[in-house]
């Protein structure tokens, strides 16, 4: 099925049924279906026809909502933006995927491309819709993700890359009607997609939070009575900071999803003080490998939690319909390497498909794997290179950090995440974030402030001291990003204005 056949599916099955509570309404499935065709057919008489790509740009509504679905009905692909990015952004991502309108909720807008604003109340027309035609080799949705170019990289995914994926997080995560979830992720990041289809696939509910009810995930919990709970570590790390994370008041909860972010077992006990009845699970993936391509459930028992070597829950075994292979440098099979992924939801290739050289590798169990440069037809056999570094421990994977977060530091290669790792089991320190400023690293956590002398102290007693950061900087909180990820590079500047103050 395509995408918005799984929504149209469930409308129909259980058409009484809440699809959706944002805005202080909620919108039965029959209700949210004819809001959507209503869009759609402003779309049509607005572009004369059926678009191809559209833009979508606005935060948690109900018109934006019913406009994600209007564009998968006439069988187009939504391009969500997001309205906090800087207009010149916008215009490029809009450029290159060749948008032909843009959906516009509140006072926002793009150049240099058509815009249809969608007003804050969208009416049922009673008129009939093209026929829908959508198939599975079809764009379902494109995202985009930062390109180490200065370019941001266009990812599409198809409605084929998406029906296996669905149906295991269905049962999986056991979603179906009556069900509540939780909708914390904006719409330019794809676990979105998670939030809203899972929920539509199903027969549950989608609950939007209202403004600012991020930072006190508890009350968004109560409000929503939320059954399933899908989120960025940081989004619950940063609620405690602030002091907004009561224990022991969620009872409603059956399942906790976390995903994008490092999981710690520390975070994951705090967790199961807030939320004590419900299962907590890591779930991994990149946007190229839709949504999330691996999961690990910690036991109830956290006596049975495991022990890794950085401190975090692992993340597990891939999802069932999929391949994974750990390879190191040689291009050969080791328990400690990048993790590559293959199957149903491997992406085709990037927008630009000088994007994706050295992106995928060949690989058939004997020789060294070969990466691909173009002079082959990129197939299904090929190998999508996460650029990220896993091992195998205890027969699970445990994420070790990027790659590319490997810098070398006066002859010594270093890789930052085993020195975030080192300071994050100090007892007094939640979130850590090293990086590497003027040839030197500089370390920033949150939690207690404590003595640099101190922090040096137990980074020697773990790390040679070539991985010793020089400084060390106490957060109130981390900056975060659109997607509720720490901001690296918001980080990095203000940790550079930092060193030049003193």
């Amino acid at each position: 099925m395509t995408l918005y056949e799984w929504f149209a599916d469930t409308a129909h099955r259980y058409p009484d049924h809440i699809a959706l509570e944002a805005d202080g309404q909620a919108l039965a499935y029959w209700e949210l279906e004819q809001l959507a065709e209503a869009v759609a057919l402003d779309i049509v008489a607005e572009t004369g026809g059926v678009p191809r790509r559209v833009g979508l740009l606005g935060a948690r509504s109900i018109p934006v909502y019913a406009a994600y679905l209007a564009v998968l009905r006439l069988g187009a692909a939504v391009v969500p933006l997001d309205c906090r990015q800087p207009a010149a952004r916008l215009s490029m991502i809009a450029e290159l995927a060749d948008l032909d309108v843009v959906l516009v909720h509140g006072n926002h807008s793009v150049d240099s491309v058509k815009m249809l604003p969608l007003p804050d109340r969208v009416e049922p027309k009673g008129i009939a819709l093209p026929e829908y035609g959508a198939g599975p080799d079809d764009e379902a949705y494109v995202l985009f993700t930062s390109g180490s170019t200065g370019r941001p990289k266009g990812v599409s995914i198809l409605h084929r890359n998406l029906h296996e994926y669905l149906a295991h997080c269905i049962e999986a995560y056991e979603v179906g009607p009556g069900c509540r979830l939780s909708q914390t992720f904006g719409l330019t990041f794809d676990p979105s997609v998670f939030d809203l289809f899972v929920a539509w696939g199903s027969g549950a509910t989608v609950v939007a939070p209202e403004p600012n009810e991020l930072l006190t995930p508890v009350d968004y919990i109560r409000r929503g009575r939320l059954t399933h709970w899908f989120a960025v570590p940081s989004v619950v790390g940063m609620a405690r900071q602030l002091g907004y994370l009561p224990t022991r008041l969620v009872d409603t909860v059956r399942h906790s999803l976390f995903a994008a972010e490092p999981l710690t077992r520390e975070f994951s006990a705090i967790w199961a003080e807030v939320a004590p009845d419900s299962r907590i699970h890591n779930i991994y993936g990149p946007t190229e490998g839709t949504v999330t391509v691996t999961g690990y459930s910690l036991p109830a028992d956290p006596a049975d939690w495991p022990v890794t070597s950085n401190g975090t829950v692992p993340i597990g075994q891939p999802n069932p319909h999929l391949e994974v292979v750990v390879l190191g440098t040689n291009g050969l099979p080791t328990v400690d390497g990048e993790l590559c992924v293959r199957g149903s939801q491997r992406f085709d290739g990037y927008l630009d498909q000088a994007d994706d050289f050295g992106r995928f590798t060949r690989f058939e169990g004997v020789d060294p794997a070969v990466d691909y440069d173009g002079s082959e037809p990129l197939t299904s056999a090929h190998w999508y290179r996460t650029g990220d570094r896993v091992s195998w421990e205890s027969g699970e994977l445990v994420h070790r950090g990027r790659l590319d977060q490997q810098v070398k530091i006066h002859g010594h290669r270093i890789e930052l995440g085993e020195v975030e790792a080192a300071l994050r089991a100090h007892p007094d320190v939640d979130q850590v974030v090293v990086l590497a400023l003027d040839g030197s690293l500089v370390a920033a956590y949150t939690g207690t402030q404590l003595a640099a002398a101190d922090l040096e102290r137990w980074v020697r007693e773990r790390l040679p001291v070539y991985m010793l950061p020089r400084r060390f900087e106490h957060q109130t909180l981390m900056p975060l990003n659109a997607n509720g990820k720490v901001d690296r590079r918001q980080l990095e500047a203000q940790l550079f204005d930092l060193g030049e103050g003193r």
